[in-house]
């Protein structure tokens, strides 16, 4: 690492990205029961256990709610294809809420599957470490003091802005993590409502809240995919420019760079549950 304070302010905000970066790419690639250790999947599942006595109970007044909903008579009830269609949606519900966790599991098992494929057909299974341009590197080594203090301002500025891009991208990754857990640990309690016919739309709209939180994922590995092109084509930089001019230039083509990845990260849930119409 370059002795110079300026090269030093665009190095470091530059590790931290490709730091933060990296770590998004694991977190990506790794399960929920892996996730920290699987201390915190064992707190969801053990939550999901507790809550199934009470997504039972509901199971029975969903269903009689729903039976004197729809059937206007007990003899409506006497009907076999009015009977039989009552009870299949009983016995529907009740599976969910008993393997419950294993549909969700399954789910999230075929979005990582997704974000394998997309890692390997892209051929980006870690990012490539953003470098500092040599032209920078050489004129700012050049510059005197007093020229270098706008200089320190401009890398000063732009690593703050890097540095929060990052950990805004990072803190949505955990999120999204956080908000599996909450789904698997509260699972019983919506998926009971599958035995009414009225209420079946809360339990719908569970799973359907659930893949696009999955389907989150590979939508940031393709953000990721994409920034990783524009990261290998590195700003312009004019070698015939002044100091000033070039690192205010190269800096503020990164953070546009970053700021569109962050962005679209950060969107992941939106553009997800326009997909799916959630």
């Amino acid at each position: 690492m370059s002795d110079n304070w300026v090269i030093q302010n665009l190095e470091n905000a530059l590790a931290t990205w490709d730091e933060k970066l990296a770590e998004i790419w694991a977190l990506l690639t790794q399960s929920p029961e892996a996730f920290k250790g699987g201390s915190l999947w064992n707190i969801a599942t053990t939550i999901h256990g507790t809550l199934q006595a009470i997504g039972y109970a509901l199971l029975v007044l969903f269903f009689v709610v729903g039976v004197m909903k729809t059937c206007g008579s007990f003899a409506e009830m006497k009907r076999p294809e009015t009977a039989l269609k009552v009870f299949v949606r009983f016995a529907i519900a009740k599976g969910l809420i008993s393997h419950g966790l294993e549909l969700m599991m399954a789910l999230m098992t075929i979005v990582q599957g997704v974000i394998s494929r997309i890692m390997s057909a892209t051929g980006t299974g870690t990012p490539s470490p953003t470098i500092l341009p040599a032209e920078i590197i050489t004129a700012v080594e050049e510059c005197g003091f007093f020229e270098s203090i706008p200089l320190w301002a401009v890398t000063l500025i732009g690593g703050l802005f890097v540095w929060v891009l990052s950990f805004v991208m990072i803190l949505t990754v955990y999120g999204r993590f956080f908000k599996v857990y909450m789904y698997t640990a509260l699972a019983p309690v919506p998926l009971s409502a599958f035995a009414g016919e009225p209420t079946q739309s809360i339990g719908i709209s569970f799973l359907k809240s659930y893949a696009a939180v999955c389907l989150e994922g590979a939508i940031i590995v393709l953000a990721c995919v994409i920034f990783s092109v524009f990261a290998a084509s590195p700003p312009t930089v004019n070698p015939d420019a002044a100091a000033v001019t070039m690192v205010w230039t190269y800096v503020g083509e990164l953070v546009f760079n970053m700021l569109v990845l962050t962005g679209t990260v950060k969107m992941s849930d939106r553009l997800v549950h326009e997909m799916i119409g959630v």
